[in-house]
Protein backbone atom coordinates (compact mmCIF):
# COMPACT_ATOMS: atom_id res chain seq x y z
CA UNK A 1 0.00 0.00 0.00
CA UNK A 2 2.91 2.32 0.64
CA UNK A 3 4.04 1.88 -2.80
CA UNK A 4 0.88 2.89 -4.10
CA UNK A 5 1.16 5.66 -1.85
CA UNK A 6 4.64 6.78 -3.07
CA UNK A 7 3.14 6.96 -6.68
CA UNK A 8 0.29 8.47 -5.98
CA UNK A 9 1.91 11.79 -4.76
CA UNK A 10 4.72 11.75 -7.20
CA UNK A 11 2.28 11.23 -10.19
CA UNK A 12 0.30 14.04 -8.47
CA UNK A 13 3.39 16.35 -8.18
CA UNK A 14 4.25 15.36 -11.65
CA UNK A 15 0.56 17.51 -12.73
CA UNK A 16 1.31 20.35 -10.51
CA UNK A 17 5.16 20.70 -12.15
CA UNK A 18 3.55 20.51 -15.55
CA UNK A 19 0.65 22.78 -14.52
CA UNK A 20 3.41 24.91 -12.84
CA UNK A 21 5.46 25.25 -15.91
CA UNK A 22 2.48 26.11 -18.12
CA UNK A 23 1.37 28.90 -15.83
CA UNK A 24 5.40 30.00 -16.22
CA UNK A 25 4.81 30.14 -19.84
CA UNK A 26 7.77 27.46 -20.70
CA UNK A 27 5.04 24.38 -21.97
CA UNK A 28 2.41 26.53 -23.65
CA UNK A 29 2.08 30.07 -24.20
CA UNK A 30 -1.24 32.49 -22.95
CA UNK A 31 -1.58 30.52 -20.29
CA UNK A 32 1.04 32.81 -17.78
CA UNK A 33 -0.02 33.18 -14.69
CA UNK A 34 2.59 34.08 -11.85
CA UNK A 35 0.37 33.50 -8.71
CA UNK A 36 -0.69 30.42 -10.06
CA UNK A 37 2.74 29.12 -10.81
CA UNK A 38 3.84 29.67 -7.02
CA UNK A 39 0.79 27.79 -5.65
CA UNK A 40 1.39 24.86 -8.00
CA UNK A 41 5.48 24.98 -7.07
CA UNK A 42 4.59 24.84 -3.57
CA UNK A 43 1.96 21.67 -3.79
CA UNK A 44 4.52 20.00 -6.14
CA UNK A 45 7.76 20.42 -3.38
CA UNK A 46 5.10 19.28 -0.53
CA UNK A 47 3.99 16.08 -2.61
CA UNK A 48 7.41 15.45 -3.42
CA UNK A 49 9.15 15.81 -0.13
CA UNK A 50 6.05 13.71 1.48
CA UNK A 51 7.07 11.47 -0.91
CA UNK A 52 10.67 11.21 0.21
CA UNK A 53 9.71 10.86 4.06
CA UNK A 54 7.81 7.50 2.74
CA UNK A 55 10.99 5.99 1.84
CA UNK A 56 13.05 7.87 4.49
CA UNK A 57 10.36 6.68 7.47
CA UNK A 58 8.01 4.27 6.19
CA UNK A 59 6.40 3.77 9.29
CA UNK A 60 5.18 6.88 8.84
CA UNK A 61 3.80 6.76 5.01
CA UNK A 62 -0.02 7.17 6.15
CA UNK A 63 1.14 10.22 7.91
CA UNK A 64 3.26 11.89 5.30
CA UNK A 65 0.68 10.40 2.53
CA UNK A 66 -2.55 12.14 4.32
CA UNK A 67 -0.49 15.38 5.45
CA UNK A 68 1.34 16.24 1.71
CA UNK A 69 -1.66 15.17 0.13
CA UNK A 70 -4.42 16.59 2.35
CA UNK A 71 -2.21 20.05 1.60
CA UNK A 72 -2.21 19.40 -1.58
CA UNK A 73 -6.41 19.41 -1.94
CA UNK A 74 -6.07 22.45 0.37
CA UNK A 75 -4.63 24.68 -1.50
CA UNK A 76 -6.31 23.06 -4.99
CA UNK A 77 -9.29 24.09 -3.42
CA UNK A 78 -8.45 27.81 -3.24
CA UNK A 79 -7.34 27.32 -6.73
CA UNK A 80 -11.01 26.68 -7.48
CA UNK A 81 -12.36 29.30 -5.31
CA UNK A 82 -10.06 31.95 -7.00
CA UNK A 83 -11.71 30.49 -10.46
CA UNK A 84 -14.95 30.72 -9.19
CA UNK A 85 -14.79 34.55 -7.67
CA UNK A 86 -12.89 35.17 -10.78
CA UNK A 87 -9.12 36.01 -9.79
CA UNK A 88 -7.82 33.13 -10.33
CA UNK A 89 -6.90 31.77 -14.31
CA UNK A 90 -10.44 31.06 -15.85
CA UNK A 91 -9.65 29.17 -18.96
CA UNK A 92 -11.16 25.81 -19.75
CA UNK A 93 -7.62 23.81 -19.35
CA UNK A 94 -7.54 25.29 -15.52
CA UNK A 95 -11.30 24.39 -14.88
CA UNK A 96 -10.72 20.83 -16.12
CA UNK A 97 -7.24 20.44 -14.04
CA UNK A 98 -9.06 21.60 -10.84
CA UNK A 99 -11.24 19.20 -11.54
CA UNK A 100 -9.18 16.24 -12.38
CA UNK A 101 -6.64 16.77 -9.67
CA UNK A 102 -9.28 17.09 -6.92
CA UNK A 103 -10.77 13.60 -7.94
CA UNK A 104 -7.14 12.03 -7.82
CA UNK A 105 -6.01 14.05 -4.78
CA UNK A 106 -9.30 12.83 -2.83
CA UNK A 107 -8.30 9.40 -4.21
CA UNK A 108 -4.58 9.74 -3.07
CA UNK A 109 -6.29 10.10 0.48
CA UNK A 110 -8.45 7.59 0.48
CA UNK A 111 -5.13 5.51 -0.46
CA UNK A 112 -2.97 6.98 2.41
CA UNK A 113 -5.85 6.34 5.02
CA UNK A 114 -6.06 2.88 4.13
CA UNK A 115 -1.85 2.56 4.24
CA UNK A 116 -0.64 0.69 7.11
CA UNK A 117 0.72 2.46 9.78
CA UNK A 118 4.40 0.44 9.13
CA UNK A 119 5.75 -1.06 5.89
Amino acid sequence: MAKALRLFMLAEAATFIVAAAIHGGLLIRGYEHREARIAESVIAIVLLAGATLTWIRPASARAMGLGAQGFALLGTLVGVLTIAIGIGPRSALDIIYHVAIVGVLVWGLAVAWRARMAV
